[in-house]
């Protein structure tokens, strides 16, 4: 950042700006590790405890609908108390999903797992707010920069959250995975200790009277193209990532081999972070969108092709990758869709939309994986991809057919 773009008008001084992104990536990481974990072994966790195998990935699912359920009430407390509240509010979840599911495991009960995945979706909830709170006080210009490297800090959670798993699944033997549960408890409660210092604006008088209309706001081209695009990307995402550890147990291989998986998934998913940013300030949002998308349909292309561990492994990277892209992107794009008074709201919407859809597609993906197999998985997912890119592709051209008339 140079001096000219932190001195914008309404930007926060440099100190403060550099210190909120630091706090922002490392809340990131430690929080990051709730959805690996759930990511990693919720579905073997479900497939032990399930009465019905066909169950296995629904704590995921209920994750996935906690997330959806919970980003409105945490944006309204956003838009009343500041952000930090609602940051101190996800990590109290995030300390509950620890404790409940270590229960859950020691009890061997499904449904109170079921009821802890839910506070862990609301958890995830919040955090996915850091990425637009990193946005708060900063210059326009450099917005989609602060937004993607507070998300690099998902490298970092992959790892983290891989290595939480490794070294803790048999802690408490034979619980296995209640000990992982509670140190993810621990996670969740340093990353509060790190959210206090975030010193972010308070909402103003412009912001409680909320704006423009929210049909009015949801209406806008620009947004839909965002809200269908990351959607896409997210669901897509999280519909293969919830099925891949299970059918690799399917398929024989190890755990070992499906954590690891895992983890380079996570580090694929938020390492381009880093620079994605800067490449949207290049080539702009949609192209960046784009190459995401492409990456996905790349992603199910290797994992049609065989069911070795090679396979499982490449199809998660590329998956990673795509999802970095296309989510980042689409993110870039929602930052264009509202004045600073309505942001919360604008926000709001989008990862309301965005994750709504999102729990439609982990709710299939157990099922098709159940009832049918792998490879069916992935051809159903060839359907909302070529939604997004076709939406894409009309927003696009739309977009250049108004250009001229400027």
């Amino acid at each position: 950042m140079n001096a000219a773009d932190i001195s914008a008008p309404g930007a926060l001084p440099a100190a403060i700006q550099r210190s909120n992104i630091a706090r922002l990536t490392l809340a990131q990481a430690l929080a990051g590790a709730n959805a690996v974990v759930v990511y990693a072994i919720g579905a073997i966790v479900g497939h032990t405890l399930a009465p019905s195998k066909m169950l296995a990935t629904l704590p995921i699912s209920i994750f996935v609908v906690g997330m959806a359920v919970c980003i409105l009430p945490s944006g309204a407390i956003a838009r009343r108390y500041g952000r930090r509240a609602s940051f101190l509010v996800g990590a109290g979840c995030g300390v509950l999903i620890g404790l409940l599911a270590a229960a859950a495991v020691v009890l061997q009960s499904f449904w109170l797992f079921c009821v802890a995945t839910f506070f862990g979706g609301a958890y995830a909830a919040v955090v996915l707010s850091f990425r637009f709170a990193a946005a708060d006080g900063v210059a326009p210009a450099l917005r989609p920069r602060a937004l993607s490297f507070v998300m690099g800090g998902g490298v970092a959670a992959g790892v983290f959250g891989s290595q939480l798993i490794s070294g803790t699944a048999d802690w408490w033997a034979p619980h296995t995975f209640a000990a992982t549960f509670l140190a993810q408890s621990v996670a969740a409660a340093l990353s509060a200790v790190v959210l206090w210092g975030v010193k972010l604006p308070m909402p103003t008088a412009a912001e409680t009277a909320q704006g423009r209309p929210l049909r009015e706001l949801a209406a806008q081209p620009a947004f839909i193209t965002a809200v269908i695009c990351g959607a896409v990307s997210y669901m897509l995402m999280n519909f293969l990532m919830t099925a891949a550890p299970l059918a690799m147990h399917l398929c024989g291989h190890t755990q070992q081999s499906s954590t690891l998986g895992l983890q380079w998934h996570v580090i694929a998913m938020y390492a381009p972070s880093f620079f994605t940013g800067r490449l949207i300030d290049r080539f702009g949002a949609r192209r960046i969108v784009l190459v995401g998308l492409g990456l996905i349909g790349a992603a199910v292309a290797i994992g049609l092709s065989g069911i070795e561990v090679a396979h499982f492994w490449l199809t998660l990277i590329l998956l990673g990758l795509g999802w970095n892209f296309g989510f980042v992107g689409a993110s870039a794009l929602v930052l264009e869709c509202h004045r600073p008074e309505e942001r919360t709201r604008v926000q709001s919407l989008n990862d309301f939309l965005v994750f709504g859809t999102m729990t439609v597609g982990s709710l299939a993906s157990g099922g098709l994986l159940a009832a049918y197999d792998w490879n069916t998985v992935l051809w159903v997912s060839c359907l909302p991809l070529a939604l997004a890119l076709l939406a894409l592709s009309r927003s696009s051209a739309m977009r250049g057919a108004r250009s001229p008339a400027r």
